[in-house]
């Protein structure tokens, strides 16, 4: 997909202040034992089609309304993942302003977790 430079400008600003990890990094982290909460950022309709194993539903659109009363603990380790990385950086971003100290990014989000064979369900 191609992105508008202003979106690009503003993703960009957003990943200068948040962590990212990519798929290879993120499987080290699941094989350590890490605790996490998985958490897809996507469109409804992109989550209905086909989503992370073991993932959680918080749509961009409504993440930052809900997530207080689904995650209390701003501690905990929050993965978020789009279709890209674009829109979960956003929501990193976002979060960690809301006090949420441990977001990180998916870089490359459902299409590297594709390319890398990792379990879906729908």
């Amino acid at each position: 997909m191609k992105h508008s430079p202003a979106f690009l400008s503003l993703v960009d600003d957003a990943k200068s202040r948040i962590r990212q990890i990519d798929v290879p990094d993120y499987i080290k982290m699941r094989e350590a034992g890490t605790p996490h909460l998985l958490v897809d950022t996507r469109e409804e309709s992109e989550w209905a089609a086909g989503h992370a194993a073991g993932a959680v539903y918080m749509g961009r659109g409504v993440i930052e309304r809900d997530v207080e009363s689904k995650v209390p603990d701003k501690e905990t380790t929050l993965v978020l993942y789009c279709g890209g990385g674009f829109r979960s950086a956003l929501v990193a971003d976002n979060l960690q302003k809301m006090g949420y100290t441990n977001c990180i990014s998916l870089d490359g989000g459902w299409r590297s977790w594709n390319e890398h064979g990792l379990p879906t369900e729908k």
